[in-house]
Formats: structure tokens, sequence, C-alpha cells
């Protein structure tokens, strides 16, 4: 099948030739027929499945459609698609996405999120917007300053879903989906399942068609993985090892805490291997420009807690390292998802010292597989270590837990969703 059985008309069609495709993904075959036929859907799809032109482009399809039938002149320009995501990063890789397929379209979108000056937005948005990305704090800012008027959305577009949640934003969506009409499209597309995704979806679709191309909470199958028991003082010399072993140019490395992501970072760079973090505590201009650079390859590894990770959308990352696991078992999902995209073969490595064998363990009855391991010559664990409880860098998460459950007035990283960082998001 091409996108040229899909439905969609030539504008679209041209923009997507321009970006080298022919072919959709499944989950753009399985969702733009529903979308276009104005049904709501739960999608499962994990990041690299090409979910976001999933709905791009039937949502850009469907506004072209209104758009030639209620406003020939195309003159008329108010909010018709909302789109709100979790994280800045996703929002601005997300805005990417609707100004490439809708560029021989006549459609104005503006990308709102914290952690910059809400004046430009303010300014970009009074000269009339059809579609909106955002984050769920700072849109509510705009809410509360009359700055944005959400009356006549027809789509409300929630991107990994589950993550908001994790983050805290429930209440924020609360708030949102009382605001707008009662008569619209929602899309709901969510990594994983859980009881309060369920209960959102309950709330927020009207008999959705369930769309899901991956297994229900698994890792990438296009993703080797593998495990490197390594003592935890000697992780970061394994990871330099790692990386100039194997020459490896581009590396993501996942870090429990920002704290320890600076020191990481840090310390490879002393390694003779440049790093650079990217977390919650960066400015927005910082996070930015580390992402750009890794992408250029200008810097080798980027060192990431997972909140801030949410928002990288590279094709053909080769390598993600898990520097430490990650206490929740579904987000080691999510880490790994970051390589072996859109079909592409990856690599996850995961240095696991003692004191994390119980979160391996909790990650293995997640994705019900053992991950392979590798004993390296020279690092092998000392077994009169014994193991430890780790420090959950203010999270206050048990050892070993597999809860998702997070304080719900928190994003993960402990900044509060109503004061300004979290709200910034």
């Amino acid at each position: 099948m091409s996108f040229n059985n899909l439905g969609l008309s030539a504008p679209l069609l041209k923009a997507i030739k321009e970006q080298g495709y022919s072919e959709p993904t499944p989950i753009q075959k399985q969702a733009i027929p529903v979308i276009l036929d104005r049904k709501d859907i739960l999608a499962g799809a994990q990041t690299g499945t090409g979910k976001t032109a999933g709905f791009t482009l039937p949502m850009l399809e469907l506004l072209s459609r209104a758009k030639d039938s209620k406003h020939p002149k195309g003159k008329q320009h108010h909010v018709k698609a909302l789109i709100l995501t979790p994280t800045r990063e996703l929002a601005a890789q997300v805005a990417e996405s609707v100004a490439l397929y809708g560029k021989h379209l006549p459609f104005k979108s503006c990308v709102i999120f914290g952690g910059v000056k809400i004046n430009p937005q303010i300014v970009q948005l009074r000269k009339g917007m059809d579609i909106v990305i955002a984050t769920p704090g700072r849109l509510l800012d705009h809410v509360s300053q009359k700055t944005i008027d959400l009356s006549r959305v027809d789509f409300l577009i929630l991107d990994e879903a589950d993550r908001m949640l994790d983050m805290g934003f429930i209440n924020d969506i609360r708030k949102i989906l009382e605001i707008l009409p009662k008569q619209r499209q929602n899309l709901l597309f969510s990594a994983t399942y859980s009881d309060e995704i369920k209960k959102l979806s309950d709330r927020l679709l009207n008999s959705p068609t369930l769309i899901e191309v991956a297994r229900r909470n698994t890792a990438s199958e296009t993703v080797k993985q593998a495990v490197y028991p390594v003592d935890k003082a000697r992780k970061r010399e394994l990871l330099t090892h790692i990386i100039k072993e194997g020459d490896w140019k581009q590396v993501l490395v996942f870090s429990r805490t920002k704290h320890g992501a600076n020191r990481l970072a840090g310390q490879l760079e002393s390694d003779g291997i440049t790093a650079v973090a990217i977390h919650g505590n960066k400015s927005q201009n910082a996070r930015t420009k580390a992402l750009a650079d890794f992408k250029k390859g200008e810097v080798r590894v980027l060192v990431a807690t997972d909140i801030a990770a949410r928002g990288i959308d590279i094709d053909q990352l080769p390598h993600v390292i898990n520097y430490e696991l990650p206490n929740v078992s579904e987000d080691y999902v999510h880490r790994i998802g970051r390589t072996g995209r859109a079909g592409n073969q990856g690599e996850a490595i995961s240095l696991v010292c003692i004191d994390e064998n119980e979160y391996l363990a909790n990650i293995e009855k997640l994705i019900k597989k053992d991950i392979p391991k590798v004993w390296l010559k020279g690092f092998k664990p000392d077994p009169s270590i014994k193991a430890e409880p780790i420090n959950q860098g203010g999270g206050g998460r048990g050892k070993g837990s597999n809860s998702r459950a997070r304080p719900r007035n928190k994003p993960a990283g402990g900044s509060t969703s109503r004061g300004s960082s979290g709200r910034r998001r």
C-alpha cells in the first residue's frame, strides 16, 4: 500500500514525497483511514512507529476539506486543532511535523510551551492560528490570560498521554477538557496502557476504534538488547570503554537523576568523549542547542533523564545505554524505543549493578523475556559486594518498585505541576 491509497489530497502527497516517504508505516495504514472517517481512536503505539504523521496527515486533510466547504477563500483562522504533548521537546517535534506536511496548505500553526517568554506567543496567537501544539501548563496560562480561544476546536489530540499522566498533568487535562466544545474528534496516543489511561479514554473518547501496532508494553523487536553486569563504582569506566571500543559516534545515555546526568556528562568529557546533559533544569535554549548538536554529530553522547528524552526524535539513532535502570519498568520500554525506529536496527545496553537486580527482574517480567547478559572481561562484578538501597534523587520510590503511581501534583523530577516550573513544561 502507498500513501496514494489512503485518501489524502495532492498537497499532502506532495509534501510526503518531498520528505522521501512512499509507503506508510503500520500505524499510519491503520490510523489514517479511521481518522478520515471522523472516528475517535485510542492508539497504542511506541515512539518511532510514525505515529506523529499518523495523526498529522489526516488532521490536515480534514481541515483542508472543511476549509474548502466552509471558507473557500481561507481567510478565517481560528484554533480548529489542539495537540497536547507532555514536554517542550515533543511539542517542538510535532510542530515541525505539522509545518513539513502542511507546507502546501494555507493553515497557520504555532507551538506554545513554558520555559520561554509568553509575550511572543501572545503575539503569534493574536494573528490567528488554525493549529496549536501545546504543553498543558502553558496552554492554561494562555487560557487564564484570555489570549487563546478554544471554543471552536474540532480536533483534540493527546500525544504520549501516558507520560502526561506520569508528569502529573491530569488536573490540567481535566480543566482543558472542560473548556473545549463537547462536539469534537478525539485522538489519544499512548505508548503504554494503565488504569489511568483507561479512565482517561473512557472520559475523553466516544466509541473509539482501538489501534495497536506493538504488543502491549513490549520492547521494540528491532532493538538488540543486552545487560552488562558491572559494579556500580565501575559503570563510568565501562561506559567509556564501550563507546571508545566500538568507536560509537552517536549515543543516548540515560541517567536516573538530573545531577547524575550533569556529573556523567562532565566525566565523559574528561575521558575525551564529547558529551552534554539534557534535563528539566536546563533552559529551553540549552536543551534545544544540546539536541541540535547531538543530531549534527558535534556531540557524541547525550546524557538524558527520562522526562527530557521524551522529545528526542532521531530516525536512525544507533545506540542507547541505560547507565542506570529506571525504577518504573515501563520507562525501560520508552528508553530503548529511542533506537530501532521506523524499521531500522538499534542496540540498547544496560549497565546493571547488584543494587538494580530487582529493577531488572521487573523489566524482564514486563517485556516477557530475559535480556541476554554479557560478562565483559575485566569488568565482572565483585561477588563480595552486597546490594544497597538506591537513592531515588528525591523521588521517594521504593527499591524495585514497579508501580506507576507518582504524586499526582508533581511531575517526575520534583517540581509541582501547578508551580512555575511544572506548569511551564
